[in-house]
Parts: C-alpha cells; structure tokens; sequence
C-alpha cells in the first residue's frame, strides 16, 4: 500500500503488501484499488480550480493539497471553508478537509484536526481564536506536526516534547541549535508566528524523469525498447506542457536488486542530441537506440527510465551561429500532437513504437474506471 485513506490509516500500514492484507481488507470493508495517476492528476486539476476560483491566491503543495492566502476575504473564514468544501464536493465528489489559521503548520494542524474529528467538525476547523488553537496544541501528538518524522519524534520525547503545545513552547533557539532552523521554524509558526509564506509558481523544471517498474520481468530487448518509447512520450508531453527543450537524455535498465537468486545487472547512457528539441520522434529515437548499447542478454530486467536534462526555454541555449536548430514545422506538429491528445486522450495520436496495451505494463488490476480522462469510461445515466 503506498496511500491510504484516513479511514483506512488504523487498519493498514503503509507499505504493507497487498496479498498479505487482502483478506484483511475484505472484513473490514475496505477497498483497494490499483493506481490510476491520469485520474488522480485530472480530479486535481478540478479541484485546485474550484479553490483558485474563490480566493485570493493559491500554492498548489501536492497532488491532494494546498495552502491559500485568505489575506483581505470579508466576513467568517469558517462560513468561507465550509463554502469551499460544498463547492468542491458539488463540483468534484471529493470530499476535503479544511484548516483555517494564521500561520502553514497551524492551518495544516487544523486540517489534520478537520479529517480527525470529522463527525464533530463537518470537515472543517478554524483556529485563529487562540482558545482553539490552544486546544489544538494540547490534543495533538508531537508526531502528528507537519515534519516531525519518528526518528525527530523519539529525540523531542526526550526532551519532554511530548505535544504540539510542548513544541510551542520550546525554546526556539534551542530547537535551532540541537536540530535545525527548520524546527526552529515549525516550533515559531505554531507559536503563532508566520515563518513559511505562500511561495510563487514553481520555475520549470531543470530535468523530467519518467520511470516505472515493469509488470513482468522482461528478457528480451524489443519490449524493453517499447517500454523505453512510451516513457520518452509521457516525459516529452511534460517537458512541452513547461514550453521547454532538452539537449541531453539519459536512459537506463536494472534488473531486480533484492531477490538473492537473480543476477545482478544497472547501467545507463548518456545521449547528446543534435540540437535542443521538444520533438518526441527525435528524443524516441535516440533513447530507443541507447537501448541497443546498454541490453544484455541473460538477465531479467524490471525497470527502465528516461531521463531528459539539460533543459532550456526557446531563446536560452547558446549555440554557435551553424548550430542546427529545431524546424519550425517540427513545433507546429508537436503543437498538434498535444492539441489532439488533450481533446481525445492521452494516447490518441502516438508514436507506432508505443504499444497500446502492452503485456509488460504495471500490473493494475484493481484499477477503478477512468471516468474523467477516457471517453470509452464514463459515467452512463439512465432514466427508468
């Protein structure tokens, strides 16, 4: 299990192995399902558009979470969070947890005490009255503050730092010198103080990696090579959605590392290509071939993954005037490629090394349907 639910968190570790829980799951009621990232990624985008919608800006923290600035909003901040959290359940079908307070770790605090308490809360806690937040503090596990892992817990605990209230009150400086200015920061911030602001946009990134286990160990090199294209795809659609180019990949194979009775075998490659590019013919190419140098016969390989570096935006790379540079049809077909693929599905229009359904793909079988990002899987209503 790599995520849980909170309802799921008391009965499932994280990591446990799904055959070993299965029959677990089942008494207790609990559902598995294998991951869906198109899905999960679209239901994201809904949602942080339902927020970014009603207030005044927006940090995007992770695929499930994010901070506002409610900096200026009239009238009750709780009326506003329990607002939000209708719209987002009208809009979504997925229920949220609200936390409302002056500074990140006390807003996350809440939001922790929102899912918590549900039955009690409706799904949202506002803590800017200092009574609230108090209670907050006193009832809530040091381990449970946003960056206090188990090994930082153990070293609190021994200083009698038992709740998020003792963290509080910790001398700040000490925290800094015994740990880090980072806990210095946790501590001042659930103390009332704003240490973490709302930060900006996040600049493009400066390499995309796109990487998977296969669902079988593979032997020979063609499927290797295929799975190899389709990674090249899902990493140029990103490298494009930042309006960038690469001018280096580097693609790499492993066996398994952790059964005793396999042999052994990682290696990777690095490839310079002729000038920076977005065209995933070109990238595809080059990375399918790197495949050619670095496949030995006799292992069982079970992963491969692309790697696109050296990344620019148009303008940035300084080549010598002969240079040779991407066409300007080459920037109106990937324009295309994506406009189609962004209308129809990831995967309509492909490259012909990239299977559809390919047998070395995760294994996923307890996928849920595609509702929102495959045409072929949604939702049907019928009138009786």
């Amino acid at each position: 299990m790599i995520a849980r639910s909170y309802d799921a968190k008391p009965f499932v570790k994280m990591g446990a192995p799904y055959f070993q829980i299965k029959d677990m799951l089942r008494k207790e009621g609990i559902v598995a399902f294998s991951s869906n990232y198109a899905l999960y990624g679209q239901i994201s985008e809904r949602v942080m558009s339902v927020i970014e919608s009603m207030v005044p800006a927006l940090e995007i923290y992770s695929i499930d979470e994010a901070f506002a600035l409610l900096t200026g909003v009239p009238g009750s901040l709780d009326t506003l969070g329990r607002t939000l959290r209708a719209r987002i359940l009208q809009c979504t079908g997925i229920p949220v947890g609200v936390g409302i307070a002056k500074t990140k770790t006390l807003a996350k605090l809440a939001n922790h005490t929102a899912k918590r308490l549900q039955q009690q809360t409706g799904g949202v806690v506002d803590i800017c009255d200092p009574f609230k937040r108090d209670w907050v503090l006193r009832n809530t596990a040091v381990e449970e503050v946003w960056g206090v892992g188990r090994k930082l817990k153990a070293h609190l605990q021994a200083m009698g730092i038992q709740t998020a209230m003792d963290l509080a009150k910790a001398d700040a400086r000490t925290l800094r010198m015994k740990f880090s200015v980072v806990l210095e920061k946790t501590a001042r911030e659930l103390a009332g103080t704003p240490c973490l602001e709302l930060d900006d946009p996040d600049p493009p990134k400066q390499e995309i990696c796109c990487s998977r286990m296969f669902g079988k160990r593979l032997t020979d090199i063609e499927p290797i090579k295929e799975a190899v294209a389709t990674y090249v795809q899902r990493a140029a659609e990103k490298l494009r959605a930042q309006n960038s180019l690469c001018k280096k990949i580097r693609v790499s194979v492993r066996t398994g590392m952790f059964n005793p009775d396999e042999a052994k075998y990682a290696n990777g490659i690095l490839v310079e290509l002729p000038y920076p590019t977005n065209d995933v013919r070109l990238i595809t190419k080059a990375a399918v071939q790197a495949v050619d140098h670095l496949f030995r016969p006799g292992f069982r390989y079970s992963k491969a993954e692309v790697l696109l570096m050296d990344l620019r935006q148009p303008g940035e790379f300084t080549d010598d005037l002969f240079a040779a540079l991407q066409p300007v049809a080459t920037n109106k077909l990937m324009g295309v490629l994506d406009e189609i693929n962004g209308r129809w599905g990831r995967g309509t229009l492909r490259a012909a090394s990239v299977p559809a359904n390919p047998d070395w793909a995760m294994r996923r079988e307890l996928m849920s349907q595609s509702y929102t990002t495959r045409l072929d899987q949604l939702w049907t209503v019928s009138a009786k």
